[in-house]
C-alpha cells in the first residue's frame, strides 16, 4: 500500500507555498548588522564530474531508537504502518529520495550473527547489544526487514559485515542466502523464510570500525584480514558488490596508506569524521545558543574540507587512476545526548543543518573521489533527519532541520558539478577563522543550474554577486531555510518551526545572480 497525500510530509508540502511570502516579509530574518558582499564566479561552461546521488546516503544502526520504534514498530502496531515499517517515516524518505542505506553498524556490525535475524520472528533468539547499553535486542528486524525496507524506500542496500568477531565462512553464507539465485541449501532456506528472489546487495562493508570497536587492530593486521575475507566475498548471478575496506578515524592517514598499499581487490575504502565542540570528550549542549558554540561547530565541520584534501593526496599517490573510492560513510554533528550515553538521542538545529550544507558542499568539491557518504543516523540518533515519539499514548514524527537542507539539495542527485570560485569575507570568533559563504553548483539533466548557498555568520547577513560564466539564464526559483535564533529547532509540539520557504530576492540579469542572504540560512536557487 503506497502513501497517501494525507501523509504528514504532504502536509508540510501543502502548507509551503502559503506560509513563506509572510515569514519573510514579515522581518522576522533580519539581521542586525549591515551585509558585506561575497563574489562568487560559476564557471558553468566548466561543468565537470557527476555529484553521485550516494552522497546524501543515511545510515541505520542497532542503537537507541533508531531501528526499534523510529524505522519499524512491527507488523501488528497501532502506529500505520507498511508490514511492520512506519507510514510517516517511508514516506517522508521517499520524498527526500534516500539513495541508500547502511545497515547493521556502526559497532553494532562487528558483534552481529547475521543468523539471529531470519526467521519467524517468535522464534529469533534474544541477545545483548553489548555495545549499545547491553539493552536486549529481540532481532525482530533482520535481514529480511532491512532488504525489504531498501525495496520499499526503492535506495540501494549497504550492508556491513562482522569482521571483528565474525568469520570468512559467515559472511561468505551471508551473501550466499541474500543473492543466489540458484539452488543451495541457502538459497532454499531464505525461500522458506518468505523471499523467492535473490536480493540485489550493491554495497560490501568489510567490517566497520576495525582500529576501535571493531576489534581495536593495526591498520597493518586488519589489512590481512580485510584481505582474506574479500577472497570470499563473492558475486552471484548478476549482482556485483562494491566492497568497501575499513579506512580510518578523523585524521589518521597512516590507516588510510597502509590499507590502500595493502589491499587487494577492494572497490572503496571507508572514512569516520564527526563535528564534536569543543571536543570529544566535552560534547556540547544540542541546543547551545551562545557564539563560540555556534562557531566552534561550524568550525570543526569545514575542518571536512582539509581532511579530504589531505585524503586525495594519500588516494592519487597510490591510486592514480581512481579505481578505488572514498566512502564517508558516518558524518555529522555528535553533542551532549539527552537520553543518557547509549541512546544517543540529541535534538536538532538551524546550526545542524548548517553544518549538513557546508559538509556536502565539502563533498560536491571533491566528488571525482568521493562515491558515498552517509549522515549519521537516519531516525533518532545523532544528526537525525527525523525524530519520533512513542510515549503516553501519542504518535508523532518530526522532520528536522538537517531533513529540510537533505530534501532541497535533491537537486544536486547525480547532477553534473560546476565549479565555483568564491570570495567570502572572514568570520571569525576568538582566534578562529572560517569562510561566511559556503556554496556549490551543479547542472541538472534538464539543464537547470542549481546553486546552494549557505550563510554560516550567527548574525551578519551576506551579499552575494555571482556571474553565470557560460549560462544564458533568465528565471530563478529559490527556497530558503533559516530561523529566528541559534537554537531554533522543530519539536512534536510546534513541528514547522524550522522548514523552507519560499525565496523570492534573488534577481538574476545579464549573466548575473544578486541577492542578500539572511544570516545562519541555507538557501537553493534553480537557475534556467
Amino acid at each position: 500500500m503506497k502513501p497517501t497525500r494525507r501523509d504528514f510530509l504532504a502536509t508540510t508540502a501543502a502548507t509551503l507555498a502559503a506560509t513563506a511570502a509572510p515569514m519573510v516579509a514579515s522581518g522576522m530574518f533580519q539581521t542586525s548588522k549591515s551585509a558585506a558582499t561575497a563574489k562568487l564566479n560559476i564557471r558553468v561552461d566548466a561543468k565537470a564530474d557527476r555529484i553521485s546521488r550516494h552522497i546524501y546516503g543515511h545510515f541505520a544502526e542497532h542503537l537507541g531508537r533508531c531501528v526499534y520504534d523510529g524505522i519499524w514498530v512491527g507488523p501488528d502496531s497501532s502506529i500505520p504502518n507498511i508490514n511492520g515499517f512506519r507510514k510517516d517515516v517511508v514516506a517522508a524518505l521517499k520524498a527526500m529520495k534516500i539513495p541508500n542505506l547502511r545497515w547493521p553498524g556502526g559497532c553494532f556490525a562487528d558483534q552481529y550473527q547475521w543468523r539471529d535475524g531470519i526467521g519467524p520472528r517468535k522464534d529469533r533468539p534474544r541477545t545483548v547489544n553489548i555495545h549499545w547499553g547491553n539493552y536486549v535486542e529481540d532481532n525482530s528486524f533482520g535481514t529480511h526487514e532491512f532488504m525489504d525496507l531498501c525495496e520499499l524506500l526503492e535506495c540501494d542496500a549497504y550492508v556491513a559485515f562482522n569482521v571483528g568477531s565474525g568469520t570468512p565462512a559467515q559472511m561468505a553464507a551471508w551473501i550466499e542466502y541474500m543473492t543466489f539465485d540458484g539452488d543451495s541449501t541457502l538459497a532454499r532456506e531464505r525461500k522458506k523464510n518468505g523471499r523467492e528472489q535473490p536480493w540485489k546487495l550493491p554495497f560490501a562493508g568489510i567490517g566497520n570500525e576495525n582500529w576501535g570497536c571493531g576489534g581495536n587492530m593495526t591498520p597493518e593486521f586488519y589489512a590481512d584480514q580485510m584481505n582474506q575475507f574479500l577472497v570470499y566475498a563473492r558475486n552471484f548471478g548478476k549482482n556485483r558488490m562494491t566492497k568497501i575496506g575499513c579506512g580510518p578515524n578523523v585524521e589518521d592517514y597512516n590507516w588510510a596508506e597502509v590499507l590502500l598499499k595493502k589491499q587487494r581487490g577492494i572497490q572503496g575504502l571507508s572514512w569516520h569524521y564527526y563535528t564534536h565542540y569543543p571536543n570529544w570528550r566535552e560534547k556540547g549542549a544540542a541546543l547551545a545558543d551562545d557564539v563560540a558554540s555556534w562557531h566552534g561547530t561550524l568550525e570543526r565541520a569545514v575542518h571536512t574540507e582539509e581532511i579530504l584534501t589531505k585524503a586525495d593526496a594519500i588516494f592519487d599517490q597510490v591510486d592514480p587512476q581512481n579505481k578505488i573510492g572514498l566512502y564517508f560513510d558516518e558524518w555529522g554533528t555528535w553533542h551532549r545526548t539527552e537520553q543518557g550515553d547509549t541512546a544517543l538521542y540529541q535534538q536538532n538545529t538551524i546550526r545542524d543543518a548548517l553544518v549538513a550544507s557546508a559538509s556536502l558542499d565539502c563533498f560536491h568539491g571533491h566528488r571525482k573521489r568521493i562515491r558515498m557518504t552517509n549522515i549519521a543516523q537516519v531516525l533518532n540518533v545523532l544528526q537525525s533527519v527525523i525524530l519520533t515519539e512513542v510515549s503516553g499514548g501519542k504518535d508523532r514524527m518530526l522532520l528536522t532541520p538537517t531533513y529540510h537542507v537533505f530534501e532541497m539539495n535533491k537537486v544536486h542527485h547525480d547532477a553534473i558539478g560546476v565549479p565555483i570560485d568564491i570570495e567570502s569575507p572572514d568570520y571569525t570568533v576568538g582566534e578562529k577563522t572560517i569562510k561566511q559563504l559556503s556554496a556549490s553548483a551543479s547542472v541538472a539533466e534538464d539543464g537547470t543550474l542549481n546553486v546552494s548557498l549557505s550563510n554560516l555568520h550567527h548574525e551578519n547577513a551576506i551579499e552575494i554577486d555571482a556571474e553565470l560564466k557560460g549560462a544564458n539564464a533568465s528565471r530563478i526559483v529559490g527556497r530558503l531555510l533559516t530561523a529566528a535564533a541559534l537554537n531554533a529547532h522543530n519539536t512534536f509540539d510546534a513541528p514547522e518551526t524550522v522548514k523552507p520557504v519560499e525565496f523570492t530576492e534573488a534577481k538574476i540579469a545579464g549573466g548575473k545572480l544578486k541577492l542578500t542572504l539572511p544570516a545562519r540560512s541555507f538557501a537553493v536557487m534553480s537557475i534556467s
